[in-house]
């Protein structure tokens, strides 16, 4: 094994060669595995006034790892029983998983019998309700499976997608299949969604999203997370910003909600595969920050108290808890904060409690699926360490065992949910505008399924005097039910909410080639809204402007930029709408003549760069001659900006730029350079000559240009205190006491922006490897505070040791 040498002097931190970090309050006995009653003994909730009740166990349930409820309140289960069946993982492509369907015959809100729908599964994952049959995403094949006399019995297996896994690999392949409030199915660890169109299921490229769970809130937007990062979210709408072929949005996707990864379990957590890096266990020998943060679920019912609705709750098996965050939105941007500070909302003293995932159910209650498993860690990454600890403790036996629970509250009185299945189309309709998310998107499902666009006069009357909620929920069935009457959606537009105007224009939009004559009235309407609209409506103006007259689209831009121009998410969300347009973009912003300031100085280099990218040789050629005509001192930054655009293009061997190192890859450049501007420039400067009041040069900072391990580092958790860059001091007020983590970023993101800041304005470096990254994460587990300069002056990091 190749731990890595981990060396600091000034602490207790020693990891070295074999050498592993062990304390006397780690030393625990056997790990016994619990009746469902023992085991319920164990929970700790944050929260008096909810309570936790058992749904199944086994022999009923087992190996639980992802559930649904249908319309008629059975639940389905998909059970993952040859995963880790030993320490070694012996067995793993037997072919005995599979999908169950669990009946609670007297209504008291426990199963009472199983039907196994589908068996013979290799590491089923994930499971969707269709019409007809369910999808079930299988160790790698996407199937329909159908049941076509409703006995709960497969009869057929349709292949969807041969490929959906990806690399077939229980952690890191594509799970998910959450129907979005847009009538696709959209998966974790995977850039494709599916929806069927017709009589077809067609398989359609999106942005790459998460690990293992996703879902979304009531606005639709998508939350999934990774098992370092507890919580993203997608800002904008899918496919929003790939709207511009020329340029690459580096925000508004995958958006981290919190850099806060603690956790605080109320056991020992030494079974687990970094249990030997210092700094991963506390004195008690337990975790200190996610490991396997997996399975977000953003609750949308109605059986907790009131102020929980909207708040996210993320799932640790490696610790055995449940965390709660709740959510804010500002404009158009979202962030999420820790409720509770020193516990959980959910945590259990039960080492093999194991919370995959969550999912909302036609009470409104929040249901658990705990895999209740003692070995989770797939046995191609498994440590010397972990399994000798797992062996220790005896948790490797017994297997085929797992739990369903159901959290609701103490004090509230179970409301009654009606019996989907049994309601006519005009009923459905009305279920859109429960309280209830769950049932909201039960009904949606079922009417789209049904194909009815006679409803649409219905429809209609709940956009008119509906809920938001409920608006919402009737203009996405319009949508999957290929309504492309332009009426109600137009009618929509003035909805007091924003989030149901937004809507309204996205599908408006959309209907403006079956119906171009409504093109003017949604000119209309921007044109005379978007001053008094909300922040969430107006970027959804900017993002539909590609479809409007130019002058009004670049106008349109043009105001959002004077408002939100500072957020990277602002530039590219103006830049995304833009395709064709960015020199009349261009000669509008220089036109204007723009001050000097740092967001002007970006936008005018996204443009340039976009103008390169789009391969036009006349806008290219005149892009060169505006440039050389800013030779003056006072609008010299006009120049340098442009001629950035153009060194991280294909024109970087013009004499006009210094272009791009010959050892560095010229994409991965690119990339760090467009990430650079939109997280770093802010405080850097955009040519790496730091700024006043906020932080020290990049450009001959020994920090950025000797140890890569060191920068990674710097990147992945932050720094703090006084730092000596070039012979100078830096310290507070010069400059801010801080620099934020960047930990919630891919690998492969902080080692594009390393890779450009050791090779930008006249430094020189070696490439910042993705693997590097990864090593850096992986030996800092545990590492909350940012770094010092004293700190990393006395730490020695091998990552080849």
């Amino acid at each position: 094994m190749n731990f890595g040498r981990f060396i600091k002097t000034t602490s207790s931190f020693f990891l070295g060669g074999m050498v592993l970090f062990f304390c006397d309050a780690c030393e625990k006995p056997i790990s016994p595995a619990l009746s469902p009653d023992e085991a319920l003994k164990t929970f700790q909730l944050a929260d008096p006034n909810l309570t936790i009740q058992l749904v199944a166990s086994e022999p009923l349930v087992q190996d639980p790892v992802a559930i649904t409820f249908d319309e008629g309140g059975r639940l389905w289960v998909a059970e993952m029983l040859g995963f880790m069946q030993d320490i070694d993982g012996t067995g793993e492509e037997d072919k005995i998983g599979r999908i169950s369907v669990l009946f609670d015959d007297n209504g008291d809100g426990q199963m009472d019998r199983r039907q196994t729908f589908l068996d013979s599964l290799i590491l089923p994952r994930a499971l969707a309700l269709v019409k007809g049959g369910i999808l079930v995403a299988e160790n790698m094949p996407l199937w329909f499976v159908s049941d076509s006399d409703g006995d709960f019995r497969a009869d057929k297996k349709i292949l969807i997608d041969s490929l959906y896994g990806g690399l077939g690999v229980p952690e890191h392949s594509a799970n998910g299949l959450l129907r979005g409030l847009d009538n696709w199915f959209y998966n974790a660890k995977s850039k494709f969604r599916y929806k069927k169109i017709n009589t077809s299921w067609v398989k359609d490229t999106t942005e790459f999203r998460g690990q293992w769970g996703i879902c979304h809130d009531d606005a639709g937007r998508l939350f999934y997370n990774y098992n370092w990062s507890q919580l993203h979210a997608d800002l904008v709408p899918p496919n929003a910003l790939s709207a511009n072929r020329h340029h690459t949005a580096t925000t508004g996707i995958d958006h981290g909600l919190t850099l806060d990864r603690r956790v605080f379990p109320i056991r020992s957590n030494t079974a687990i595969n970094r249990g030997y890096v210092p700094g991963t266990l506390d004195e008690k020998g337990r975790i200190l920050e996610f490991a396997s943060a997996c399975g977000p679920l953003i609750h949308r019912g109605h059986a907790l108290p009131k102020n929980y609705y909207g708040d996210a709750f993320v799932c640790e098996p490696t610790a055995n808890l449940i965390k709660q965050n709740e959510l804010w939105e500002e404009g158009f941007m979202l962030q999420a904060k820790n409720t509770y500070d020193g516990k959980e909302f959910l945590a259990s003293t039960d080492e093999r409690f194991r919370p995959i995932s969550l999912a909302s159910g036609p009470d409104g209650a929040l249901y658990v699926v705990d895999m209740y498993k003692g070995v989770i860690q797939h046995a191609p990454y498994m440590t010397d360490y972990l399994r000798e600890e797992t062996l220790k403790r005896g948790l490797d036996q017994p297997i085929h065992m797992g739990r369903i629970w159901r959290i609701t509250s103490k004090n509230k009185e179970p409301i009654g949910t009606p019996d989907l299945s049994k309601l006519n189309p005009q009923e459905l309709v009305e279920q859109l505008d429960s309280k209830n998310g769950w049932t909201r998107d039960t009904a949606q499902r079922l009417l789209v399924e049904q194909g009815d666009v006679s409803l649409a006069p219905f429809l209609g009357e709940l956009i008119e005097k509906g809920t938001p909620l409920g608006q919402l929920h009737a203009l996405w069935t319009l949508e999957g039910l290929g309504y492309h009457k332009a009426d109600i959606y137009l009618s929509a537009l003035s909805a007091s909410d924003p989030k149901v105007a937004q809507a309204a224009l996205r599908l408006a939009i959309r209907n403006t080639e079956k119906n171009p004559e409504i093109l003017l009235e949604i000119e209309d309407f921007v044109r005379n809204s978007y001053d008094t609209a909300a922040p969430i409506l107006k970027m959804q103006m900017v993002l539909s402007s590609h479809h409007l007259n130019s002058a009004l689209a670049l106008t349109t831009s043009r105001k959002f930029l004077s408002t939100y121009g500072p957020l990277p998410l602002a530039r590219d969300v103006v830049m995304s709408s833009l395709e064709n347009r960015e020199m009349d973009m261009l000669k509008v912003v220089l036109k204007e003549q723009v001050p000097h300031r740092q967001t002007n100085e970006i936008m005018l280099e996204l443009l340039a760069t976009a103008i390169v990218n789009s391969e036009s040789e006349t806008d290219i050629d005149r892009l060169r001659r505006i440039t050389a005509t800013y030779a003056h001192e006072e609008t010299h930054w006009i120049k340098n900006a442009l001629v950035s655009g153009l060194a991280t293009s294909s024109e970087s061997e013009s004499d006009m730029v210094s272009g791009i190192p010959s050892n560095i890859d010229s994409k991965v450049f690119a990339t760090g350079r467009q990430k650079y501007l939109n997280l770093c420039a802010s405080c850097h400067g955009t040519s790496g000559e730091g700024m006043r009041r906020f932080a020290p040069p990049l450009n001959k900072s020994e920090w950025v240009t000797k140890d890569d391990e060191k920068l990674a580092m710097l990147l992945l958790h932050g720094m703090q205190g006084p730092i000596e860059v070039d012979g100078k001091m830096y310290d507070s007020p010069d400059i801010l006491p801080e620099m934020p983590s960047f930990s919630t970023l891919q690998n492969e993101d902080i080692a594009a922006i390393g890779t450009y800041i050791r090779n930008a304005w006249g430094n020189s470096g070696t490439e910042v490897t993705s693997r590097t990254v990864g090593g850096v994460r992986f030996r800092t587990q545990g590492k909350i505070t940012p770094w010092t300069a004293t700190e990393l002056d006395t730490l020695v990091f091998d990552i080849d040791m």
